[in-house]
């Protein structure tokens, strides 16, 4: 028997020895304790060969962006300061779920890919669209005189569908 965590004693009866209260030890329920996860963001950067400059950054949009609090707040923080900056802006938002990113224009979409031009900030090329329609195919802006290359995400969901053998 151990050291007590808690003596009684009688208040009537001077003399009497003090009396240990034991109990059994209880059976613990196994559980989790939350526990900070480090998330990792991850984009694209098109960067000039020998330079390193950035000439274009490709986001797609996380839940954790749409979602308002800490996420969305540090996305907006890193979009002002690529909208500007010197890079040209991609931004790909293929969640229905979420509040969609600012823009001047109240235009109604489940989806959208904004192509924002780094010579003509603040206008940028929106490509809205719904469930039932095809993802528009857009140019990925690069430097002035390079020859920009269409992207067809409809052709790259397609083939990454069925790459893992999902059609």
């Amino acid at each position: 028997m151990g050291i007590p965590d808690v003596s009684v004693f009688r208040a009537s009866d001077e003399d009497a020895r003090p009396t240990a209260i034991t109990s059994v030890l209880s059976q613990p329920i196994s559980v989790n304790v939350p526990m900070v996860e480090e998330v990792h963001k991850s984009y694209l950067e098109i960067r000039q060969i020998g330079t390193g400059v950035v000439i274009t950054v490709i986001e797609v949009l996380s839940p954790k962006n749409k979602r308002s609090g800490e996420g969305r707040d540090q996305y907006n923080l890193k979009r002002q300061k690529v909208l500007n900056g010197l890079s040209h802006f991609v931004e790909i938002d293929l969640l229905r779920a979420g509040e969609p990113q600012p823009i001047s224009a109240c235009v109604q979409s489940d989806y959208r890919i904004l192509v924002s031009r780094s010579d003509r900030h603040p206008p940028a090329n929106l490509y809205p669209f719904s469930l039932q329609d095809s993802i528009p195919i857009f140019p990925l802006p690069l430097q002035v005189g390079d020859l920009e290359p269409t992207i067809n995400l409809n052709e790259i969901v397609e083939q990454v569908y069925q790459k893992a053998a999902l059609a």
